[in-house]
């Protein structure tokens, strides 16, 4: 068994990589789009839009309808991308740390 000095060790390095993920993760940046690229939506890490652009054709009175629901799903889209580049990251960062069989990040 490995002393104690040497586990608090390890546990700072990884409390040090588990800062370094999250600032990753809250600089990300993924758009989303739906109806063709017509809408699309921009997010942070934290899962907060930070764009919004909308094709100026579907401005149209009649349109309302289509430009909520296109809204929604670009929305959606973006989300489940963040989704996806999260787990990516938290793969690569799982990588590198010597934790026991079993273990999944987040905890």
């Amino acid at each position: 068994m490995k002393d104690f000095g040497e586990l608090m060790k390890q546990a700072q390095g990884l409390q040090a990589k588990m800062q370094e993920m999250q600032e990753k993760i809250a600089a990300l940046e993924v758009e989303g789009s739906a109806g063709g690229g017509m809408v699309k939506v921009v997010l942070n890490g934290k899962g907060y839009a930070k764009a919004v652009a909308i094709e100026r054709t579907l401005l149209k009175e009649d349109e309302g309808e289509v430009v909520e629901d296109l809204i929604a799903a670009a929305i959606n889209d973006a989300k489940s991308k963040l989704e996806e580049r999260t787990q990516e990251e938290m793969k690569s960062l799982a990588a590198g740390m010597p934790l026991p069989p079993g273990v999944k990040l987040p905890f």
